[in-house]
């Protein structure tokens, strides 16, 4: 996190939500989230929301204005990594193939979202 902040580049971000001061949500944007494509990047990674949180559009909040900030530091294509399904369809994401995560026996699915400038 200390290098978002001090390293003036695009990569990486970090986001959080909050609420009442506390930490209840974040995302963080990352070169490779450990997977056999480093051809796809960059990636969001660590989406996160506190359960007692989910449900209330906050993950999505988030992944709109990690993509927005992207697209305004001229990122328009980003990727992600994960196993769930029918989520990030929501949010306009589209799956692209499957790839391997570092230390995982099985294949998961790679989306890919394009924000036009």
């Amino acid at each position: 996190m200390e290098e978002s902040l001090l390293n003036g580049h695009p990569i990486p971000q970090w986001y959080i939500a909050l609420k009442d001061e506390q930490i209840i949500g974040g995302l963080g944007v990352i070169e490779n989230d450990f997977h056999d494509r480093p051809d796809l990047a960059p990636n969001i990674c660590a989406v996160f929301v506190e359960e007692s949180h989910r449900r209330q559009g906050i993950a999505g909040a988030l992944l709109e204005r990690a993509c927005r900030d992207m697209t305004d530091m001229g990122i328009h294509t980003l990727y992600l990594l994960t196993d769930h399904t029918g989520f990030y369809e929501r949010y306009g994401w589209k799956f692209y193939c499957m790839a391997h995560g570092d230390g995982e026996d099985h294949l998961s699915r790679l989306y890919r979202k394009i924000t036009p400038p």
